[in-house]
């Protein structure tokens, strides 16, 4: 319309129209415009002007100068907000807070024409085979559970720059040097080669509550065990977590992958640790096969493996006390009774202690953790000191780790109900008899379940008759086939005897 600025959506109709087939004239009709103006457009002499007025008079710009603008000087972090009470306070009912939105596009603009140089953050080219990132995740809002308890634990997740070659393991720990070293050199071995250079993050975590020397130890290990694989170790600057943007990013994708495959699933309940772990593998591997041909081009690019492990986890040396336990990482274990006295070198690894009488293997221990909010714990088998149990049950009553001794919920139960209906002696023996028979017949399972039958059904429990059940005797004496000999047999050694000394009278 006459006298009306003609807008740039205004021209788009008008020139598509044109495209189209339309006349300028049925053109400019569909635009709003004159014949004259779709003349100009498609001549290109008509030009937009930038609009550089204001359509309403700017509420700050008496103040702006003279106040907001030096406070932004010499205060840049001050935000909108704090400006705007400010006002308030020093001119009060001037600056409504409806005013918030036009002071924060203000102070916006003043910090991008004013403020100071911001980050640059510069986009990397990735060759193949030159860098794999290893870091820590969590599965936030995702409960997993192992036989139907919580399982605390965190994500080790390796990939390749390159190709995104992802390998995740589950850490029942926190952060640690184990985790990190076992996670990686297992994801390193599945992936049948090294890469040139390794990143981290600045494994604070890893170094928490470690002395100066430990820590030193600790990062000299780590130094030796890429040197093992020819990788360089490279880590992040602290409080940069940009620089592991890498791996960062690809924690979500496979977060949302896991959570999706737990709702294609079901449940998020396994039989064991080990069962979880495999599922994630398969998880991952599906993963990986949407990478497949990168992956297979960065291989070519990896380094070779060396023939043999390096070490992946941390040694302590631990002397067994006259209880028949040792003290690891502020945890009490206990180990077979044989091994008192002696000292044991323990290879600390993320789920086990490997446990070594001088150079020969002893043992395997699980390896537990405190509960949130306590710092130390205690791994008690019933079955490492039952044979010295047996012999003196009373011990059981007031033993610093009687609770401990029963090795579930169940087996609590029935001692609460054995102390409760019989008399203290009887008890102990009871119950310590009943820990033998689960260790010696093999029962710990069917045991429990019959004991508990008999106390819902208010049977009395006979030690005996269990023990007949599953400890029937294993004598078994062989079938003897036993020939008779006639009496005539033993005259004839009566009469040769007699020949022989010479004494025989007919």
């Amino acid at each position: 319309m006459p006298g009306n600025r003609i807008t740039s959506q205004q021209e788009d109709i008008y020139m598509s129209s044109r495209k189209k087939g339309c006349t300028q004239v049925v053109a400019s009709a569909k635009a709003g415009i004159s014949e004259r103006s779709g003349r100009s457009i498609e001549k290109g002499t008509r030009k937009l002007k930038a609009r550089d007025w204001r359509t309403r008079s700017d509420p700050f710009q008496e103040i702006w100068d003279i106040e907001l603008s030096k406070m932004l000087e010499s205060t840049p972090e001050l935000s909108p907000i704090t400006l705007l009470e400010y006002l308030q306070d020093k001119y009060p009912g001037k600056y409504p807070d409806s005013l918030l939105r036009t002071l924060q596009r203000r102070v916006k603009k003043w910090k991008a024409l004013n403020g100071k140089e911001k980050e640059v953050m510069f986009r990397q080219t990735h060759e193949p085979g030159r860098l794999g990132l290893s870091d820590f995740t969590k599965l936030k809002g995702i409960i997993i559970t192992i036989n139907g308890k919580e399982f605390n634990h965190i994500l080790y997740h390796f990939r390749l720059m390159y190709s995104g070659w992802s390998y995740i393991k589950a850490i029942q720990g926190g952060e640690s040097y184990t985790a990190l070293t076992e996670g990686l050199q297992e994801a390193l071995r599945r992936l049948g080669g090294s890469p040139h250079i390794h990143r981290t993050d600045s494994l604070s975590a890893a170094f928490k509550n470690l002395t100066k020397d430990e820590s030193k130890d600790v990062t000299d290990r780590y130094d030796e065990f890429c040197t093992h694989y020819n990788m360089k170790a490279t880590r992040n600057n602290l409080g940069a977590s940009h620089e592991n943007g890498g791996i960062e990013s690809p924690h979500g994708h496979l977060k949302r992958r896991i959570k999706q495959t737990l709702l294609l699933r079901g449940s998020n309940d396994f039989k064991s640790v080990e069962e979880y772990q495999k599922w994630l593998d398969y998880v991952v591997q599906n993963h990986n096969k949407r990478n497949a041909k990168k992956i297979n081009e960065e291989k070519e690019f990896l380094q070779e493996l060396p023939n043999y492990k390096t070490a992946d986890f941390t040694e302590v040396v631990a002397r067994v006390t006259s209880s028949s336990t040792i003290s690891v990482a502020r945890i009490t274990y206990t180990v077979p009774s044989r091994l008192q006295g002696e000292t044991l070198r323990v290879h600390m690894y993320d789920n086990k202690l490997c446990c070594y009488l001088g150079s020969t293997f002893a043992i395997t221990l699980n390896r537990v953790y405190p509960k949130k909010g306590k710092d130390r714990a205690r791994s008690i088998n019933y079955k490492h000191v039952i044979d010295s149990l047996v012999k003196k049950p009373q011990a059981f009553r007031y033993s610093q780790i009687r609770d401990d001794l029963l090795p579930n919920d169940q087996y609590r139960r029935i001692w609460n109900h054995i102390d409760k209906a019989t008399n203290s002696k009887t008890a102990c023996k009871l119950i310590v008899g009943l820990l033998y028979l689960a260790y010696k017949g093999d029962c710990e399972e069917k045991l429990e379940n019959d004991v508990v039958r008999l106390i819902e059904e208010s049977k009395p429990i006979c030690l005996s008759a269990l023990q007949n059940r599953y400890l029937p005797s294993k004598i078994k004496f062989p079938d003897i086939n036993i020939n008779q000999h006639g009496l005539n047999n033993y005259d004839e050694l009566i009469i040769n005897n007699n020949y022989t000394k010479g004494i025989y009278h007919a």
